[in-house]
């Protein structure tokens, strides 16, 4: 019973719990990567592996993953000296950075203020991308006061941001 507890203890003692059922899928998986690449002398494909073991390729992808080890993004990849570059460098998101959060903030109080139907127009215009005429033809107005509009509503919120 002792020796139960400590392989239980081993096996479940990580930082994420992966069900049983997904990390033996995974090792099943191993095994049959190991076993076509003895037979085809190449190494096999995911379809390959998941026509061998009868299950969806996304379920061998999702298991494999599950018994990786999670890294932490503070970990170094390369260090020379000083110069050390860690993972976090490595998978920088540049699209939501602080300075986009803080514009999305800003326009979404921009917007809160402008009347409904202003709102409406530069939602689909600049959101949806739609063009003038799409508009006008969804609102019923000419695209001559969608363009009126847009443009006193862009004027307005720039007046508040000065």
């Amino acid at each position: 019973m002792i020796i139960g507890e400590i392989r239980r203890y081993l096996r479940d003692n990580n930082p994420i719990r992966v069900s049983r059922s997904v990390r033996d899928l995974a090792y099943k998986a191993l095994q049959a990567k190991e076993k076509l690449t003895k037979e085809n002398e190449k190494e096999p494909t995911i379809e390959e592996i998941a026509k061998e073991l009868g299950v969806e390729k996304e379920e061998i992808v999702i298991s494999l993953d599950a018994i990786q080890d999670p890294v932490s993004l503070q970990e170094p990849i390369y260090d020379e000296g000083s110069e050390s570059i860690y993972v976090m460098d490595q998978i920088k998101d540049s699209k939501n950075s602080d300075e986009f959060w803080a514009e999305n903030i800003s326009i979404a109080e921009a917007m809160k203020k402008l009347n409904k139907r202003e709102k409406t127009i530069l939602s689909k215009r600049f959101f949806d991308g739609r063009t003038q005429m799409e508009v006008a033809d969804e609102i019923g107005i000419s695209q001559a006061q969608v363009s009126r509009l847009e443009k006193s509503a862009i004027e307005r919120i720039k007046k508040m941001y000065k």
